[in-house]
């Protein structure tokens, strides 16, 4: 991919992000499109990109291990029986143009291929929305049509034997701080926290806050409205924006590195059927300071219908 200048996301009347369309980056790191920095309004970064740790981490964007066996998260591939392995599988993004570039947002076409083929179409829709004088949130909303003309079907880690490594979907990587993030979120549904190994929730009362769940064991694979990393003068609270965006189970890391996602794929693959659309919102505020639950809770309403 050719690099090209970052698209400047705007909010409030400040820069909060930028947009990386093009990356200049190797194969094996699956290119695609990023987000970052990312910023709350006081200027500081909340994201991350190419960490020593994970070199195929990039920012805030949606992120996939295994489309019908191909690699579009980058690095290497968990394959059953063998662990993670170095494969010549890895796809890319295609950044095919924007139907929409406004200073709080845009809408993206991109074409997802591999190999030389062409598996899915997205429709992607990024918008920076004011809350407070503190707080913003942003709205990515992607629609990934199967366009390969056969059935496929999504994977991830767990789906192929790896257990707690339900990653696929949206993902956020934040940076990594002296001190691990704390973790703490509404409460869960009913299943808890799914095949994971999460401790489960201690009850809660969704996105109105209540008792919810703290820490990472309890938050990890656990399908709640919401769940926020808290560091140093930041919090990021991540909400599933519609029904079926709830369905899936989280994924989160603190002590190792602190990254949230969505897991598309976590007990069993997601089949897509040939012509299949499906659709996935998450809404993330972003804000300066520590938030306790009950403010996190109230600025997910807000953000969720804005």
């Amino acid at each position: 991919m050719k690099p090209e200048p970052p698209t400047v996301l705007r909010c409030a009347g400040r820069t909060v992000a930028r947009y990386t369309t093009r990356p200049g980056l190797a194969p094996d790191r699956s290119p695609r499109p990023y987000l970052h920095p990312v910023t709350t309004l006081a200027g500081r970064p909340v994201t991350e990109t190419v960490p020593a740790d994970h070199p195929h981490h990039l920012g805030v964007g949606v992120a996939v291990p295994d489309v019908a066996g191909h690699n579009f998260w980058g690095g290497r591939t968990f394959v059953r029986d063998r662990g993670s392995v170095a494969l010549d599988n890895h796809g890319v993004q295609r950044h095919d143009g924007f139907k929409l570039c406004d200073p709080d947002g845009f809408v993206e076409e991109l074409t997802w291929t591999a190999g030389g083929e062409r598996l899915l179409r997205e429709h992607r829709t990024v918008a920076a929305v004011a809350l407070t004088g503190t707080a913003w949130a942003l709205d990515l909303t992607f629609s990934l049509t199967n366009v390969s003309g056969r059935d496929l079907s999504i994977g991830s880690p767990a789906t192929n034997g790896r257990p707690g490594a339900a990653y696929g979907g949206f993902f956020w990587r934040a940076p990594k701080e002296p001190t691990a993030p704390v973790v703490f979120g509404a409460g869960t549904g009913a299943d808890g926290p799914g095949a994971d190994g999460g401790s489960g929730a201690d009850g809660g009362s969704g996105a109105d806050g209540g008792s919810g769940a703290d820490g990472e064991e309890a938050v990890h694979g656990a399908r709640a409205d919401w769940v926020a990393l808290a560091g140093d003068g930041w919090t990021l609270v991540f909400a599933g924006a519609t029904a079926r965006t709830r369905e899936d189970p989280w994924f989160v890391r603190a002590a190792e590195y602190p990254g949230v996602g969505s897991s598309l794929a976590h007990d069993q693959r997601l089949p897509v059927a040939a012509g299949e659309t499906f659709v996935r919102r998450v809404v993330t505020v972003v804000a300066d300071g520590r938030l306790d639950r009950d403010g996190a809770a109230a600025l997910v309403r807000k953000a969720v219908t804005s």
